[in-house]
């Protein structure tokens, strides 16, 4: 408390401290994500902020994108590239990410889609 608020403990037994406000301290300890030693001890999770589990996802929507645009538009006799690993977050476990084959519709759908769309 003394490091981070500048609050002595012994202040409780001074009189000069009240349990309310030791609450609020440590609660507004948990919440500073990446800096409280706390609160990575309680959740994993909380050694990265919000911004930076989103520039992780941002990154892996890049990585994913760009390798599904090549696979798409890459000749038959180019290399295949393997699918990008995900940046890993705390207290994630490596995964390995293998993309569906893609489902396509049947003539009859696209038909039957194109009449329904013509009869609006």
């Amino acid at each position: 408390m003394l490091q981070f608020f500048g609050v002595d403990f012994l202040d409780l037994w001074r009189g000069q401290l009240s349990l309310r406000r030791i609450n609020i301290l440590i609660g507004s300890l948990l919440n500073q994500h990446g800096r409280s030693a706390v609160a990575a001890v309680i959740d994993e999770a909380a050694e990265w902020s919000e911004s930076d589990y989103l520039l992780a996802r941002i990154s892996d929507a890049l990585e994913l994108g760009n390798w599904l645009f090549y696979t798409a538009n890459s000749g038959e006799d180019a290399e295949e590239l393997p699918a990008p690993t995900p940046i890993l977050r705390p207290g994630q476990e490596e995964e390995t990410f293998e993309p569906e084959a893609p489902a396509y519709a049947s003539t009859d759908e696209v038909v039957d889609f194109f009449t329904r769309m013509n009869n609006l």
